[in-house]
């Protein structure tokens, strides 16, 4: 008998995984490969929606869990995932340097952004109107904690390649029985995937396509994340991931053409030198219409669970509402009324 049988091995899962093992909690977690979205994703963190200059939701209790969170994981994995790096925000416009300098004095946002407008000239953008800094930010190297996470737990008889066979869960005496795994919880944290569930596909998970970037520029000298209408994040050796667009139709991952030539024109609005792509790829993230996660326990089943709906910042919000759900199964901390998944409940029932 463990504790908790997780499926899905992305940031939410890796993340509910993590704090389970930290309260020496027993695991096995479960995937497919299926889905991309945590691997593909920029990474980035930042507190502030640049589009309309406001704070994140929770923004500071989430950056503060996420710190140590992944200060945490770099001990273990004794590998470097976690990379400070300043946003700096490009403005086109007096109008936009007026209107980021008002957002600061608000109280919410004061701490995120700078007063100080940075005027640096980049090599290869032209930017006569300067940038914004935003504060608490930087990037972790999804892709490179994932393979990590997988070996650790590999190591450790963690983890097991297959998919997971609904019509095969059996719960008895509210306990998890499947296969040959006995469990008292079962996590679901399978991304776009939960639409293959029976127990969770009635909740209204989106998903929304993007699409990015590698790109080679040799005569492109940045040591900062610059985000606009897309992102510009420094790899090193000339190359940068460039992302992302959105696409709320099409639910597969494969880059399209409409996804390139609109990534291209957005690039060539950023930055004024010449640029090659190097790799294309598109993953849907797992997103939710009020732009909340889904966490929560089945209706009448005590030891069904789920944890979904990061979208675009699944850096920031994994920690913080993996830490959530497991206080709440194991203390019966209640959860936020605006992540748990009984606000999709009849009136009556919530």
């Amino acid at each position: 008998m463990i504790d908790y049988l997780i499926v899905g091995s992305g940031l939410a899962g890796i993340s509910f995984a993590e704090i389970a093992l930290r309260n020496e909690k027993t695991i096995l977690i479960l995937d497919n490969n299926s889905q991309n979205s945590s691997r593909i994703a920029g990474g980035l963190y930042n507190p502030v929606i640049l589009k309309r200059f406001s704070e994140v939701w929770q923004a500071q209790e989430q950056l503060v869990l996420m710190n140590e969170f992944y200060t945490f994981l770099e001990e273990k994995l004794k590998f470097k995932v976690d990379f400070k790096r300043p946003i700096l925000r490009k403005f086109f416009s007096i109008e936009e340097q007026n209107n980021w300098f008002a957002a600061s004095d608000k109280i919410a946002l004061a701490p995120f952004l700078s007063t100080q407008l940075i005027s640096k000239k980049y090599i290869g953008i032209d930017s006569p109107y300067g940038y914004g800094e935003v504060l608490q930010t930087g990037y972790v190297d999804t892709a490179l904690l994932l393979n990590k996470y997988r070996e650790y737990l590999n190591q450790n008889n963690l983890f097991k390649e297959e998919s997971f066979e609904y019509d095969i869960l059996e719960i008895v005496n509210d306990e998890i029985h499947y296969k040959d795994i006995q469990a008292k919880h079962i996590i679901f944290a399978e991304g776009f995937g939960m639409h293959s569930n029976p127990y969770f596909k009635h909740l209204p998970l989106d998903g929304t396509k993007g699409e990015l970037f590698i790109i080679k520029a040799p005569q492109l000298d940045l040591d900062v994340i610059v985000n606009t209408s897309v992102f510009i994040l420094p790899l090193g050796n000339d190359l940068f991931k460039v992302g992302a667009t959105y696409n709320w139709k099409d639910k597969t991952d494969l880059p399209t053409i409409e996804g390139k030539i609109e990534l291209e024109e957005r690039i060539k609005e950023i930055i004024s030198c010449d640029f090659e792509i190097v790799e294309h790829f598109a993953g849907v993230r797992p997103t939710v219409k009020d732009r909340r996660p889904l966490v929560g326990t089945l209706q009448n089943y005590e030891s069904i669970h789920i944890l979904n709906g990061l979208g675009t910042r699944g850096v920031m919000l994994g920690p913080a509402m993996a830490k959530a759900l497991f206080d709440n199964i194991e203390h019966q901390i209640p959860l936020n009324k605006e992540i748990n998944i009984n606000r999709f409940l009849p009136k009556g029932q919530q």
